[in-house]
C-alpha cells in the first residue's frame, strides 16, 4: 500500500470536532498532516523521520488549502471524512512523506510511530493523535 490519495477537495470535519485556527508556514494542502513549528508559531508538514523532532508528532489535519502566511484551520481530533479510501478498522499513522498518512503496514524501519487515528469507515477516520516517542 502506499500513502493515502487524498482528494482535497472532499475533506471535511465533523459538527463535533475540535479543531485550530492559524497560519500556514509553507504551502499546504487539505488533508494534510500538520504540526505547530514552535519557532515561527505557523503549521508546518509533519514527516515520521524528519530530522527536527517536533516535526514528527502530527497536531492534526490540515482542513483548507494555504499557503506561506495564509490562514489554516487544523482539524485535532474527532471524526473526519478524509476524502480518501480508507479500510475500516484499520489505524492510520504519520508516514515519512512530509504530510502524508498511511496505514500500519506501511511505517517502515527507523520511522517514529505517530498514530493519526483508526478508519470508522471506507470515508470517515476518527482522529486521536497519539506520539509514544519511539522509532521502529
Amino acid at each position: 500500500m502506499a500513502d493515502l490519495s487524498i482528494t482535497a477537495a472532499n475533506v471535511i470535519a465533523s459538527a463535533s470536532a475540535a479543531r485550530l485556527d492559524g497560519k500556514a508556514g509553507e504551502a499546504i494542502a487539505a488533508g494534510k498532516a500538520v504540526y505547530l513549528d514552535t519557532t515561527s508559531d505557523r503549521w508546518m508538514l509533519a514527516d515520521s523521520n524528519s530530522a527536527p523532532p517536533e516535526a514528527r508528532r502530527a497536531g492534526g489535519i490540515a482542513l483548507n488549502a494555504a499557503a506561506l502566511n495564509q490562514p489554516l484551520a487544523v482539524h485535532k481530533s474527532g471524526d473526519i471524512t478524509i476524502g480518501a479510501t480508507l479500510t475500516p478498522g484499520i489505524a492510520y499513522y504519520l508516514s515519512d512523506t512530509p504530510g502524508g498518512i498511511c496505514p500500519v503496514a506501511d511505517i517502515g524501519a527507523g520511522e517514529y510511530v505517530c498514530l493519526i487515528g483508526f478508519a470508522k469507515s471506507a470515508s470517515v477516520l476518527s482522529v486521536a493523535v497519539q506520539f509514544p516517542g519511539v522509532a521502529l
